[in-house]
C-alpha cells in the first residue's frame, strides 16, 4: 500500500507490517529499506502510482541490515545495478541475514505475546524466511550528507543493530529511524513509540541510549519501520519511548 507524502516529497509503501519509504527531490528518488521479498511488487505499483518505475531509482539506503528491510536488497542490486548504502558493521549481517544478536532467544515471544503472532506469521508469509544475503554495499558515514536524492544526514543510531542508522531529512522536519524507534513492535504487537523487543535487538541499553540522537535532530514527523508514522514530534516520542520502556 502506498501513503504519499508522509512528508514533503516522501513516501510509504507499507505490507506485512514492514515499512519502506521513497525519497524524491529535483535529482531523483531513492528507496530507504526495501521491506520482505513478496514487496517487490508492491515496491513496483507504489513507485507506478508515483509515475516511477524501479529503473528509476537511483540508490537503496538500509537504515540497517535485518532480514525484514533488505528482503529485496538482492534483487535490486542484481536487476537493477543500483548503489546499496549501509553502515560497514551491518554489512555482515546484510550478507548472512539470520546471523544477527539479540539478547533474548525468539521461540518464547508468541507464547509471552499473542499479539505478535499475526503479525510473525503475515511476515513469514511476505517471505522472512527466504531473505537473500547481499553483498558490495557502500558505507554510510555518521554525520555525513548522503549523496542521494534528499540528501539525508546520516544519524548513527547503534543498538537494534551494531549499524543502525537514522536518516535525517532536516529541510522537511522529518526522520526516518528505521527499527531505532518503531511505533508497532513485531514481537509484542505493543503499539506507540518505542525500541524493538530483545528478541531482535543486539543491546537495549545502546538503543535507548541511541534515541537521544534521534531527540537532537528535533525533528516534526517520524517515519519508523514498523507502525504507523508519527506526525507529533520525534521528542514526544523518545519520551514515550523511555517511559514506556519495559525489559521485554
Amino acid at each position: 500500500m502506498l501513503t504519499k507524502n508522509v512528508a514533503d516529497g516522501v513516501h510509504l509503501i507499507s505490507a506485512a507490517y514492514v515499512n519502506c519509504y521513497v525519497v524524491q527531490d529535483e535529482d531523483g528518488a531513492c528507496l530507504v529499506d526495501t521491506g520482505l521479498p513478496s514487496m517487490w511488487s508492491h515496491l513496483e505499483d507504489g513507485l507506478a502510482e508515483l509515475n516511477l518505475r524501479l529503473a528509476d531509482l537511483r540508490a537503496i539506503v538500509l537504515t540497517h541490515a535485518h532480514f525484514d528491510h533488505t528482503g529485496c536488497a538482492a534483487r535490486a542490486q542484481q536487476q537493477l545495478k543500483v548503489p546499496i548504502w549501509a553502515h560497514a558493521a551491518d554489512h555482515y549481517i546484510a550478507a548472512h541475514p539470520y546471523r544477527y544478536e539479540h539478547e533474548k532467544p525468539r521461540f518464547l515471544y508468541p507464547v509471552r505475546y499473542p499479539g505478535g503472532i499475526r503479525i510473525l506469521a503475515t511476515m513469514a508469509r511476505a517471505g522472512a524466511l527466504r531473505v537473500r544475503g547481499v553483498r558490495d554495499l557502500l558505507p554510510l558515514m555518521p554525520d555525513t550528507a548522503l549523496d542521494v536524492p534528499g540528501r539525508p544526514r546520516v544519524v548513527f543510531t547503534p543498538g537494534h543493530t551494531a549499524g543502525h542508522c537514522a536518516l535525517h531529512l532536516a529541510d522537511r522536519s522529518t526522520i526516518l529511524t528505521g527499527d531505532a524507534l518503531v511505533t508497532l513492535d513485531p514481537y509484542t504487537g505493543h503499539t506507540g513509540p518505542q525500541i524493538v523487543a530483545r528478541a531482535a535487538t543486539a543491546d537495549s541499553a545502546r538503543a535507548l541510549s541511541s534515541l537521544d540522537a534521534l531527540a537532537a535532530t528535533r525533528a516534526q514527523t517520524v517515519l519508523p519501520g514498523h507502525g504507523d508514522p508519527w506526525l507529533t514530534g520525534i521528542e514526544p516520542a523518545v519520551d514515550h519511548a523511555r517511559t514506556h520502556h519495559t525489559d521485554e
